[in-house]
């Protein structure tokens, strides 16, 4: 071989690690909240998302993306949509590991800790392949939203609850396993669904309970290979929560049409549609003309997982952007020794850490909301702040851990740069559920509850006293709360709660050195407006070592 053409100085992938076994800021925020959680199907899950073999389905499913056939060659109308077989091994993998539906089965809910598990278990997988997710977390938020029909939950929960993967389109009766999609938005209303057109006429009663036929169109139609969906439509008390099969209880096809798959910035592997519904049967979820309640109790959990998917994408950049600078040489020495790279490193490695931290608090809230009025209030609160500030950084995250891979980040070359992959998915869990001026407005209107002050400031009175800084941020949160309230300013309200609660919780899951750097930065100010601006103070090889891989 030529010697111009011997390849070194590069870096091996990250392949066949175990991605548990290597987060520690993940175990510790466990420890703290479950201390009793068995983490072995978590070990075990880390171990496969982090494989070789898993990596490659993930790269296959998002250069293979799916393909619409409308019609069979006989002119039949099939609207199906086919899958390389990659993403059916990805999402075999998710459903088997219970990151569905499977958390409300009565014996994981025994456990006391099954939000809280399967929301670690979806940001792990997330740091393999976060497109086929989507699906995943409908039929996760979908499977409680179904409780307000009986009959139907009756029928479908213990397909929904299962971990068993069947991708064919047949009767749900037949099927071991099967999933859920959600249809809100259409094309003239977008986030405002009470401008939604799409009609749904009584069609009789059965034993689902009232039955309609539903006619209109959807804008985004998340998931439309799934076996079922809710959707929205107005019917003669307003807008409706309806539960929509795919494949009807005399197995005949409903009449949904899928017209075309959106070809989209990220989430490849995934299938987002545009539909028309053609006198499709649907039956009635809840109360007829409490439709956006109803299906908002289903936005409240998706919203949960944006901020757990971005935070999965977060720790995967980091990881990635950690391993090629140990392994590249520049200027006389590895990248993570230079200087400027550590103060970069170290400064993805906290944000990464603090939206782990928020997104598990989170999590945890929605295992003990039922039972205590505190983390009721809180799941509440949180939601928005969390779905918005995470969700809102992780762009920012994924170019500045793609410029530590230089050039190598940013080349994608059939799906094996993945660094790209993180680049392109960001932005979809801050655009999807609500983007950001949906997320604030709605912390204001949690705000308004008449709890919810006193609940933010129970929930930081542990940190007082702990750092100079943060005790006066959180002194003055009551003001800003009430200079605040105004629309406009809706955003650095936001903001402000996410870094105190951040910071609330860093306190006891991380190192001093890791809490003192945030409050410094984030807090006190001593932050440029860029990463990699940490003081020359910082314990940069302390936290980068916490963070790293393996």
């Amino acid at each position: 071989m030529n010697a111009t053409h011997q390849v070194f100085n590069q870096a091996e992938p990250l392949a066949d690690v175990n991605l548990f076994e290597g987060n520690r800021p993940m175990q510790d925020a466990l420890r703290l909240h479950a201390p009793t959680l068995d983490t072995e199907p978590l070990e075990r899950l880390g171990a496969l998302a982090g494989s070789a073999e898993m990596q490659t389905h993930a790269r296959l499913a998002n250069v293979f993306v799916p393909q619409l056939r409308t019609h069979s060659r006989y002119g039949h109308r099939i609207d199906r949509v086919e899958f390389h077989p990659s993403y059916h091994a990805l999402m075999r993998a998710a459903t088997a590991a219970g990151l569905h539906g499977t958390p409300f089965a009565d014996a994981e809910q025994a456990s006391g800790h099954a939000h809280l598990k399967r929301a670690a278990g979806f940001m792990l997988f997330t740091e393999l392949e976060p497109s086929t997710l989507c699906p995943i977390s409908m039929t996760y938020a979908a499977t409680p939203a179904l409780r307000g029909q009986p009959a139907i939950y009756r029928d479908w929960s213990p397909q929904l609850t299962s971990r068993a993967y069947d991708p064919d389109l047949r009767l749900w009766k037949d099927k071991p396993g099967v999933t859920m999609g959600m249809g809100m938005t259409e094309k003239q209303g977008g986030s405002d669904v009470r401008a939604n057109t799409t009609s749904a006429e009584p069609d009789g009663s059965d034993g689902w309970g009232a039955r309609y036929r539903v006619t209109g169109h959807k804008w985004f139609f998340s998931a439309p290979m799934s076996d079922a969906f809710l959707i929205l439509a107005q019917t003669a008390a307003g807008l409706s929560c309806l539960f929509l099969p795919r494949v009807l209880p005399d197995g005949t096809l409903n009449a949904l049409h899928i017209q075309r798959l959106k070809d989209k910035l990220g989430n490849k592997a995934n299938a987002s549609a545009e539909v028309e519904f053609q006198g499709a049967a649907a039956w009635l979820v809840g109360e007829e003309g409490r439709g956006v309640p109803q299906i908002l109790a289903m936005g409240t959990m998706t919203r949960l997982d944006c901020a757990l998917g971005t935070s999965g994408l977060m720790r995967q950049a980091l990881s990635l952007a950690i391993d090629h600078t140990r392994q590249r040489s520049a200027f006389g020495k590895k990248l993570i020794e230079q200087p400027l790279m550590k103060n970069v490193l170290a400064d993805l490695a906290l944000e990464s850490e603090a939206a782990t931290a928020l997104a598990l608090r989170l999590a945890h809230s929605f295992d003990r909301a039922s039972a205590d009025e505190h983390e009721r209030v809180m799941q509440r609160l949180l939601t928005p702040v969390a779905k918005f500030w995470i969700c809102k950084r992780g762009s920012l995250f994924a170019q500045e851990a793609m410029e530590c891979l230089g050039g190598n980040g940013y080349v994608e070359e059939q799906g094996e740069g993945v660094m790209a992959r993180i680049y392109r998915e960001m932005p979809v869990n801050s655009i999807w559920e609500g983007a950001g001026n949906i997320m604030a407005l709605d912390l204001l209107r949690a705000l308004r509850q008449a709890d919810a002050a006193a609940a933010l400031a129970q929930e930081l009175v542990p940190v007082r006293g702990m750092h100079e800084a943060l005790d006066r941020w959180i002194e003055r949160l009551p003001q800003q709360m009430e200079a605040m309230a105004h629309e406009a300013e809706a955003r650095r309200l936001a903001e402000a709660v996410a870094l105190a609660v951040q910071a609330a919780w860093l306190a006891p899951s991380a190192p001093p050195a890791v809490f003192g750097a945030f409050c410094d930065s984030r807090i006190a100010g001593r932050w440029g407006h860029s990463f990699g601006s940490l003081g020359a103070g910082v314990d940069m090889d302390g936290i980068i070592a916490r963070a790293r891989p393996r």
